[in-house]
């Protein structure tokens, strides 16, 4: 399967054309954003569990990395709320289920083979944050591949554009605003490198999740 499979190409997708599809699994739907292959994938996709929904044990030999949105997501007996950053690394293995159900963003398959380490990071703690420069930020993960963070940006300010890599923005409060359209919680850019487009925020500012990835990353995919 192919969903926006081209990394050299801009995507946008706004909240109002996303569309959910059921999963393999009762209780699972999907909204999926980018796709290369079947279930065992490198994707990028929003997940929906209703209550009492989960999945089997099975592994990830890509890694996985979560973002909680709404609800609470519970594996290995932890159970992660709103605001919760996790990265499981390449060949780890989850039993994943919400009792209450939940929302969360997922990307599958992208991580290098040395990651190694779980990372769990609450979000939504004060110490998370700090100042940088006009905005506030939430770094999550950073590499030679990537860097992962959330931004709590003013408005009318901009993205923080690096048009040498390629750059994915999650919307998770606020709206950002590209050639006059809005992209409201749940929206989803992707812009390839060398794509200087300007995304601005909308009157109430926004909280967005950024991951700029190197352009040898991009060969890879």
């Amino acid at each position: 399967m192919l969903i926006n499979a081209d990394f050299t190409r801009s995507v946008f997708i706004p909240a109002a054309i996303q569309q959910w599809t059921p999963s393999p699994q009762a209780g699972v739907e999907r909204i999926m954003l980018d796709r290369i292959g079947a279930e065992q994938a490198q994707a990028s996709s929003i997940v929906r569990y209703a209550a009492g929904a989960g999945y089997p044990e099975h592994g990830h030999p890509g890694g996985e990395e979560i973002l909680v949105l709404c609800g609470t997501f519970s594996e290995g007996g932890q159970h992660h709320h709103a605001g919760s950053y996790l990265r499981n690394p390449p060949h780890s293995r989850h039993q994943p289920f919400s009792a209450e159900g939940c929302i969360i963003f997922v990307k599958l398959g992208h991580m290098a083979a040395a990651e190694t380490a779980h990372l769990r990071i609450n979000t939504q703690h004060p110490t998370t944050w700090h100042r940088h420069d006009y905005y506030q930020a939430c770094p999550l993960y950073a590499d030679a591949r990537e860097d992962s963070r959330l931004l709590c940006l003013p408005a009318g300010s901009q993205i923080p554009r690096r048009a040498d890599s390629q750059q994915e923005v999650l919307v998770l409060d606020g709206a950002l605003i590209l050639h006059g359209t809005l992209y409201p919680p749940h929206s989803w850019l992707r812009l390839a490198a060398g794509d200087t487009q300007t995304i601005s925020c909308g009157a109430a500012g926004a909280t967005v999740y950024l991951k700029t990835t190197s352009m040898a990353q991009q060969h890879e995919q």
